[in-house]
């Protein structure tokens, strides 16, 4: 099939990915075609990490770094090597072929690195992930994410709110690519633990998961080659979810499973695209370390300062908090 001016090799289409609504590896892929000038801007020169379905969402899965030969001529490639020593050529998906071309590999999501080629040691934005541990704290998450917004509001970050398509929401920050991923991700860490002391009762930053009891501000997802499942793409769910940009009027009553490939077009022609032009609104996180307690960059870590009930003069307060 010609998508985009390039060639694209494509099989069993009508193989049944999502058995509970019919939908087919075909529908996947006219799917992120469709919405490939939304998507794009988000996986675009990020380091792709393939996880393929090949039978649908009731199969088995694998993971898969390395990209598969023979593939695509026109196909971006990058070379990354991991401190094991270890090596691989990853996908980079810049295009809609590109986007089909994953698609037909049975790749349902779009887990992408947070950083972008050639530079891929430095993120270009900061996360916040909030995982509920049990099926009733979605109206948890919904009221922490209000939280993230006020610490980011107050860090002069512009935040930036979607479902993860799963069980949990993801704010992301747009920065400038000026820090390496051990300092945002002690930055990140920070920001987690201002949220968790607002909301002690339903947010915790507690890493072991048998010892949790609120919803996880997961500041760990910031370190290198983690990934997300990127803006609008589908997750391996039996409603085909998708991961929904938002606005932030939109959260404190929001229905993930609103959001779904059968929706999501309609959505983005409705709604618009919620991200466009997120990036052009990136800051520096470097001069920002010590307003959240932390010494400023390249200078490690310090014991941080006790702080009265309710935040500091550089975090600001909130008002009608759950405590």
């Amino acid at each position: 099939m010609l998508i985009g001016g390039r060639e694209v090799a494509l099989t069993n289409q009508d193989k049944v990915f999502f058995p509970r609504s019919g939908l087919t590896k075909g529908d996947l892929v006219r799917y992120y075609v469709d919405l490939a000038d939304a998507v794009l801007p988000h996986v675009r020169a990020r380091p792709f990490q393939m996880k393929r379905y090949a039978n649908g969402v009731e199969g088995e899965f694998f993971y898969q770094k390395r990209v598969p030969r023979p593939h695509p001529e026109w196909l971006e490639t990058f070379h990354i090597t991991f401190p094991s020593g270890n090596v691989a050529d990853f996908a980079v998906l810049g295009e809609p072929a590109a986007l089909a071309w994953a698609a037909n590999l049975g790749c349902i999501e779009l887990h992408t690195w947070h950083s972008r080629v050639p530079d891929i040691e430095r993120p270009d934005y900061v996360l916040i992930d909030l995982d509920p541990s049990a099926d009733d704290q979605w109206p948890a998450v919904r009221e922490i994410a209000l939280v993230v917004k006020e610490v980011m509001d107050r860090l002069g970050l512009a935040s930036h709110p979607k479902t993860s398509g799963a069980t949990g929401m993801h704010i992301l920050a747009p920065i400038e690519r000026d820090l390496d991923f051990t300092e945002v991700r002690r930055f990140a860490k920070a920001m987690a633990k201002e949220v968790e002391k607002r909301v002690p009762k339903i947010a915790t930053t507690t890493w072991a998961v048998k010892d949790r009891t609120g919803v996880f501000v997961d500041y760990g997802q910031n370190a290198r080659d983690r990934t997300i499942a990127s803006a609008y793409s589908i997750r391996p769910t039996e409603d085909a979810r998708a991961s929904a940009p938002l606005r932030w009027d939109e959260v404190a009553d929001v229905d993930p499973s609103d959001f779904t490939m059968a929706t999501m077009r309609d959505r983005v022609k409705k709604a618009g695209d919620l991200t466009a032009g997120m990036w052009d609104h990136a800051v520096s996180l470097a001069p920002l370390f010590e307003r959240v307690g932390e010494k400023p960059p390249g200078e490690g870590p310090k014991p941080r300062a006790r702080r009265a009930p309710g935040g500091t003069q550089a975090w600001g307060r909130r008002g009608g908090a759950s405590a």
